[in-house]
C-alpha cells in the first residue's frame, strides 16, 4: 500500500486549547494592567472581573494584584473552577494537556499556578500538591513563573 493511502493513526494524549477571550475584552485587561498606580490597578483589573466574570486570566490577574493572601487565594479558585467549566465546555474530559503555548490557556493555568502557591502559603500543602501535579500533566514543560 502507498502512504497515499496509509492510515494514520494519533496516540498520545489529547490537547485542549480554550476558546481566546474577544479582543475587545484582551485589550481592556492590557489597558487595566498598565494602570501605573498599584491600587488603581486592582481596582481597574476587578472592574474587568466585574463586567467579564467568566474572564479567567482577568481573575488571576486580580489574584496577583490582592491586597492579601486570602484575597488572592480566593481569586485564583473562582479562576480555576470556572476555568475547569471552560474545559469541559471545549472538549476536556478529565485528561489532556492544556499547554502554556496557546495563549487562550494561559488564564486557566496562570490561576492554577496561583493557587498552588497560594495554597502554600496559607498552609493547605494537600491542595499545593494536587495543583502541582495537575499543572505537571496539563503542560509538562511548563515551568514556574511562565
Amino acid at each position: 500500500m502507498s502512504d497515499t493511502h496509509a492510515v494514520r493513526l494519533t496516540s498520545g494524549l489529547p490537547e485542549t486549547v480554550l476558546e481566546a477571550e474577544p479582543a475587545e475584552v484582551l485589550e481592556g485587561l492590557r489597558a487595566a494592567l498598565s494602570v501605573a498606580d498599584e491600587h488603581a490597578r486592582r481596582d481597574a483589573v476587578a472592574a474587568v472581573v466585574a463586567d467579564h466574570p467568566s474572564f479567567l486570566d482577568a481573575w488571576a490577574q486580580l489574584g496577583l494584584l490582592a491586597r492579601d493572601d486570602v484575597e488572592a487565594y480566593a481569586c485564583f479558585r473562582v479562576a480555576y473552577h470556572r476555568g475547569l467549566d471552560h474545559l469541559r465546555k471545549a472538549g476536556w474530559r478529565g485528561s489532556g494537556y492544556v499547554r502554556w503555548h496557546h495563549e487562550a490557556n494561559r488564564g486557566f493555568l496562570r490561576a492554577l499556578q496561583g493557587l498552588q502557591r497560594q495554597a502554600a502559603i496559607i498552609g493547605e500543602t494537600d491542595e499545593a500538591e494536587r495543583c502541582a501535579i495537575f499543572l505537571g500533566q496539563l503542560d509538562p514543560t511548563l515551568t514556574a513563573g511562565e
